[in-house]
């Protein structure tokens, strides 16, 4: 009896990790170096390598490994890793004929130019904390997607947020609140509006500016003015404040999906029949956890046309 199913297949390599220096003198602004965490993924048209033992069609993933070093070191002048992602995602769908899709992630760890006596060192750095990432899809066509997005981003502020009004019901215990600490770790994507390669600015576009614009912009909504602050009534709200001035200030930008889990500080209380005020509570010690912890997400988007 004849096999009758269908088979849809991709492949490739994963945390392939480069690092690229580019160096200058001093006056020009001195050595810059970038470490990323590499992962392609093609489709192509080898399926007999799954359904027979033809691997005549296969991409090893060794080179698709060694693809990733030759186009680093090909990049002469320094590249944002969004248009490194691009890069490779072209050379996969042009180079090889059965390839009709790369999807390229990147995962930048934050080297930092470091100042010394106020004044940018020519070639130290040191580690930051937050993740700049990119996904980009490039299609045979020269169709794509260019996402970009933040991991492990946190802030928290020790007052003006509270929580009140929720459901109740016979499972609430939570009381409601306007006086607690907000502290949350973001992870951000927002998708750029280039939708062919040919859109992509001649003049080219700084990804790695825009990123560090995103992430001000998302840090100023959280905070408020330095003075007074501002009000968050829910982490709903602020993620939704977040993302809609990211879209008011960049209408390169499309669309923006934020990930804000609710860590939690809770209130310390100590007793005992013997010492019943061991800690009592005054807005001031707190016992931080993330486990369990809520968890909130949301996509917002521009108004598509309807043209």
């Amino acid at each position: 009896m004849a096999e009758r199913f269908e088979l849809q297949g991709r492949h490739g390599k994963a945390r392939v990790r480069v690092s690229r220096v580019w160096r200058r003198p001093a006056a020009a602004g001195g050595h810059s170096i970038v470490e990323w965490n590499v992962a392609v993924s093609i489709v192509s048209d080898c399926l007999p390598s799954y359904t027979s033992d033809d691997n005549s069609a296969i991409v090893a993933t060794d080179s698709i490994k060694n693809t990733v070093y030759v186009k680093a070191q090909e990049c002469t002048e320094a590249v944002s890793m969004e248009e490194f992602a691009v890069i490779l995602g072209r050379h996969f769908t042009s180079f090889y004929p059965q390839v009709s899709e790369a999807t390229v992630t990147i995962v930048e760890r934050p080297w930092e130019r470091v100042a010394v006596d106020g004044k940018h060192h020519s070639h130290g750095f040191k580690l930051g904390v937050e993740k700049h990432s990119t996904e980009v899809i490039v299609k045979k066509s020269g169709n794509l997607l260019i996402s970009s997005g933040i991991q492990g981003y946190s802030l928290l502020k020790t007052t003006q947020s509270g929580f009140e009004k929720f459901v109740r019901d016979r499972y609430t215990l939570l009381p409601d609140t306007r006086e607690r600490i907000v502290a949350t770790e973001v992870t951000a994507w927002w998708r750029y509006p280039f939708e062919h390669v040919s859109q992509i600015p001649s003049k080219p576009f700084c990804f790695t500016q825009r990123y560090q614009d995103v992430k001000k912009v998302l840090a100023d909504t959280f905070f408020g003015p330095p003075d007074v602050g501002v009000y968050s009534p829910s982490v709903q709200s602020t993620l939704y404040f977040m993302a809609k001035e990211v879209l008011n200030r960049f209408p390169e930008i499309t669309s923006v999906q934020l990930r804000m889990p609710n860590l939690h500080f809770l209130p310390v209380n100590l007793s005992s029949k013997e010492n019943p005020g061991l800690v009592k509570f005054a807005d001031d010690v707190y016992l931080p956890t993330d486990e369990p912890h809520g968890t909130i997400e949301a996509t917002v988007s521009r108004p598509k046309s309807k043209l």
